[in-house]
Order: C-alpha cells, then structure tokens, then sequence
C-alpha cells in the first residue's frame, strides 16, 4: 500500500536577536608622543639660507631666547605630511629640564632626515651657557582648544 505524498510549506517567522551593547572607546583629548629634543638658533650651518624666518613664514624675534617658546618639529609629526600636529598649534613639551619644560607653538620644520624629533629655539648664548643638549624620550602632548568664555 503506498503512502499519500504530503508537502509540507515553511514560512519564515521573525526571531529576535539579542547582540551585547558594548561601549565605544573614545580616543583622547589630548594624546601624547615620545620624541627626541634638540636645541637650535637661528643660523644658517643649523637653517636654511634665511635663518631667521621659519616656515610657516614667522620671523624669529631679533632678542628671541628660550622664554620665546618656538618649536621646530620633524616632518612626520605635521599634519601636510600625515602627522597629529599643524602650524601654530600648542603642545607641551616635558623631560629635558626645568629651563625647557613648557609649553611651546610650533612655527618650523626640521630637515627631512629627522624623524619623530622636535627642536626647540633658543638663543647662542643659552646654548654656550649649558642649553644645549640632545634628550629622548620627551614627551610632546597636544594641547586642547582652549576655552571661550561668554557671560551667562
């Protein structure tokens, strides 16, 4: 005796899915970066032919010392060549000494051969009195946007 053929038809239900909520990181405010420090002045054997204007177009004040507070920084760390940081921006500068700790603006680029470097503007002087120096890892921390004020 033969069976009677059946056909069975299936219909999609809905099913709920329960995926875990998981809290996004978020990336810092202020990120900071190990670099080698130098110091310079503004000559030509440690510039270019036109010591004292730097590249983003700033001239080097005539009585300019280390309070002037001016960074040169390798290519890698502009932002034209993919680095965190721009022209004109603030950072702080810490781990080369209690003279040269501080926070800086960034108005120069060093020579293309430097890598994750910054070098910091001082006067000759300064140098030949004990500034001069060649420190690593300083840390280079971003500044953020500093904020504005509006009477409530």
């Amino acid at each position: 005796m033969a069976l009677p053929s059946t056909v069975a038809t299936l219909t999609p239900r809905p099913v709920a899915v329960a995926l875990p909520v998981l809290p996004v990181k978020k990336a810092p405010s202020t990120l900071a970066y190990r670099v080698t420090a130098t110091t310079y002045w503004p000559e030509v054997g440690q510039t270019d032919d036109n010591p004292m204007e730097t590249a983003d177009g700033s001239i080097i004040p005539r009585r300019h010392s280390s309070k002037t507070r001016w960074l040169a920084v390798s290519r890698d760390l502009l932002a034209h060549w993919g680095g965190p940081f721009s022209y004109g921006e603030k950072v702080r500068v810490s781990g080369m000494s209690e003279a040269l700790d501080g926070i800086y603006i960034i108005h120069d680029t060093m020579n293309r051969r430097h890598r994750h470097c910054v070098d910091v503007l001082v006067n000759e002087q300064e140098c030949k009195n004990g500034m001069e120096g060649r420190w690593s890892g300083i840390q280079l921390r971003k500044l953020g946007p500093e904020p504005t004020w509006q009477a409530g």
